[in-house]
């Protein structure tokens, strides 16, 4: 355990979030994504796990994980097959884990075309998320340097 990181951040989410550069891609997928085989073609090479809810786990995640601000894709969800514009609950529910941060309104990405920007992630994390269309993209953004 470490003073000022979420309990549930382990070892390895933490490496792959610090070893990440900007313009990088997590993908934080619900339990029915194909995460370890769509992990496997990351750069990272294999699937990390939280076994908590989406929003739980977006919420720990952007408590250190800076979101890019220079591209209008930075923040996407998977859209639902055939109604694009459907907002379910999980979907609100980590959007607004977003706002928490200032993070901007995320973005619709039909689902074969999520699959695709997943497979050139860096990582992919699988939550312990039931509920469908869990799934989500977030692309690193940079911390600036301090004052002074």
């Amino acid at each position: 355990m470490l003073k000022g990181i979420h309990p549930v951040l382990n070892a390895d989410v933490l490496y792959a979030l610090r070893a990440m550069g900007h313009g990088d891609d997590l993908i934080i997928a619900d339990t029915n994504f194909p995460s370890d085989s769509v992990a496997r073609e990351t750069v990272l090479g294999h699937v990390l796990r939280i076994d908590l809810p989406a929003a739980e786990v977006v919420r720990a995640v952007l408590s250190v994980y800076p979101i890019d601000t220079f591209v209008d894709d930075a923040a996407a969800r998977m859209e639902v097959v055939g109604e694009p514009d459907t907002i379910l609950p999980v979907m609100n529910e980590v959007q607004a884990e977003v706002d928490a941060v200032g993070g901007p309104t995320m973005i619709g990405v039909e689902r074969f075309d999520f699959y695709d920007r997943a497979k050139k992630a860096y990582a992919v994390i699988q939550t312990h998320e039931r509920r469908f269309y869990g799934c989500f993209a977030f692309r690193k953004g940079v911390i600036p340097p301090d004052e002074g």
